[in-house]
């Protein structure tokens, strides 16, 4: 932490709190009014400043990684705290695709006319101020400032202590980017200090400046959120993933989807978490299945018929089926069809993500349609569970939620929309 940040610690939390709140109400003003051209030159500078500055981000994120080193955080929680210049040059180019976005602002929704003349439209409106509250992946903080800036929303930050240095050097970027632009730097705020009370206080004491609250975290973190916040929350508790192998599945894709959907990264929440085998389908998958995520160093935890196929399965509990792992470890348990893994899901899942692997369109039509999850998948893996790779440019965060956003969160899903009438002077009798 910077000398000037612990000067801004130590200040009484209210009085922080209350002029960060006041100006970021001041800017998201502004920002509703700005054109998409001011508003994508400052998204053109921040990208630009990110890259420029990667040393300095690097140098930043290597204090960051030595402490979290020294707390002994687990090896998932350093993989989402690391940086290196892919990664930087990865968070650019997301601002870059969030650019090339449409403005949602202003976009007329729907338009119809009343018997009466009234001309009635539905427009795209920013929400106003959106606090952000996230853990270790400083990443997050050009994502979140990005696609706020891109919808008209003014920004309050709140990053974990273990990324605080890394998410400042991205900060700054985003500041002076504004500023280049001739916005105001207050329209993307952090809060400036690892206080826990600063939390406290956004969540239960800022509702007449703060529109919507997003944390993007873990458990605890969105619990905490959910249970304290006196604004709307868009987010999601747990992310307990599923893919379920269907009797048709063709076995060289399914082993391929649900490796990459457990392994490619364990700490994401769209990773899988349980895999599902038709039983119909287990005297020639299953064994394969197991084989090849063992193989890729991954922990199978699995019932009786799991168990029978690999002595290197452990038995699992009831625990496992309502673990959200962020690790290298995934619950497998044999289903009797469609029906059978569609009901484990509903008793189980978190409502995030799931994925079925399957030659068979009307089965695979009765998964999508009849899964009340935020995203379902059909011969893909569950990692693409991501506003990124939904073409979005970016997201902050997943929702699972059925009120305003679902899925995804992105620019468009940032805004909420006003009602403009024109008439042609109309009275109502």
């Amino acid at each position: 932490m910077t000398a000037g940040a612990e000067q801004i610690a130590s200040e009484d939390i209210p009085a922080l709190m209350e002029r960060i709140g006041q100006t970021a109400r001041t800017a998201s003003a502004t920002l509703a009014r700005a054109s998409s051209q001011t508003k994508d030159a400052a998204l053109a500078r921040a990208g630009e400043l990110i890259e420029t500055r990667c040393d300095q981000i690097l140098a930043a994120n290597a204090k960051d990684m030595a402490a979290a080193e020294a707390r002994g955080l687990s090896a998932a929680m350093l993989d989402r705290l690391a940086l290196d210049r892919g990664r930087v040059e990865a968070m650019a180019e997301g601002i870059h695709q969030v650019i090339a976005l449409p403005d949602p602002v202003g976009q007329v929704m729907a338009e119809w006319k009343r018997p009466n003349g009234l001309v009635i439209q539905r427009v795209r409106v920013p929400l106003g101020v959106i606090g952000i509250i996230y853990e270790s992946r400083p990443n997050v903080t050009a994502d979140a400032g990005a696609l706020c800036l891109k919808s008209g929303n003014a920004a309050i930050l709140r990053g974990g202590s273990e990324s605080f240095h890394s998410s400042h050097a991205i900060h700054e970027c985003l500041v002076d980017a504004l500023q280049d632009a001739g916005l105001p730097g207050t329209a993307i705020q952090m809060i400036p200090t690892t206080d826990r009370n600063a939390v406290g206080y956004l969540l239960s004491d800022m509702a007449r400046y703060v529109d919507v609250v997003v944390p993007r975290g873990g458990k605890s973190l969105i619990a905490r959120v959910q249970r304290d916040a006196r604004v709307p929350v868009i987010g999601h508790l747990e992310g307990i993933c599923h893919v379920y192998v269907d009797e048709s599945a063709d076995l060289r894709r399914a082993i391929d989807i649900v490796v990459n959907s457990k392994m490619r990264r364990t700490g994401i929440c769209g990773a899988a978490e349980t895999l599902l085998v038709d039983r119909a389908c287990a005297g020639t998958h299953l064994a394969p299945l197991v084989d090849a995520l063992v193989g890729a160093g991954c922990q199978v935890r699995g019932d009786a018929s799991t168990q029978a196929v690999d002595a290197r399965v452990e038995a699992a509990t009831d625990e496992d089926w309502v673990t959200e792992y962020l690790d290298a470890i995934i619950a497998v348990r044999v289903v009797d069809g469609v029906e059978g893994a569609m009901d484990h899901i509903g008793q189980f899942g978190s409502g995030h993500t799931e994925s079925i692997v399957t030659e068979d369109p009307a089965v695979a039509d009765r998964f999508l349609r009849d899964v009340d999850s935020a995203i379902v998948l059909h011969n893909a893996s569950t990692q693409f569970a991501d506003g990124g790779e939904f073409g979005m440019g970016a997201e902050i965060g997943i929702s699972t939620g059925r009120v305003h956003a679902r899925g995804p969160v992105g620019a468009e899903q940032l805004t909420s929309f006003k009602y403009r009438v024109r008439g042609s002077g109309q009275v109502r009798v």
